[in-house]
């Protein structure tokens, strides 16, 4: 025996039938919004009926892709973890302009100047040909 060990597997998102034009859209680069037609309102995480006004009449929308940090944590200690590898990382929740908040990460920048209601900009990171994730970077 070696005494090597391997880092478990990451997690994959778990796909519900009314979410997949969301997933579908991060594939092709693209951020969408759930919008229910009733109500007017933006909504995120996808759902089968509409948060506000409880109707059922809900679309998609393209996203700007920008909005702020609204809280966020550094996550430098992990250990056994499927993200060891990535440590140092940033978990954050985004409010995204459109008016709703989305739990992310923030990449490509430096944990350490990070701060609260700092304007960020989506980027995808490609998993593999089925997912691709929706995370955000600070913008320059």
């Amino acid at each position: 025996m070696s005494g090597a060990t391997t880092a478990p597997a990451r997690p994959r998102p778990v796909v519900q039938p009314w979410a997949r034009p969301f997933w579908d859209s991060a594939r092709r680069h693209e951020l969408v919004l759930q919008h229910c037609n009733a109500c007017n309102q933006a909504i995120h995480y996808p759902r089968v009926a509409c948060p506000h006004c409880g109707g059922g009449d809900l679309g998609w929308r393209r996203a700007s892709g920008r909005g702020t940090l609204y809280s966020f944590t550094v996550v430098e200690s992990n250990a056994p973890s499927a993200f060891i590898a990535d440590m140092p990382y940033v978990v954050a929740v985004v409010r995204l302009d459109e008016g709703v908040q989305m739990l992310s990460n923030v990449v490509q920048c430096d944990p350490g100047e990070l701060r609260c209601d700092q304007p960020v900009e989506v980027v995808f990171e490609r998993l593999d040909d089925e997912f691709t994730l929706p995370k955000f970077r600070p913008l320059r």
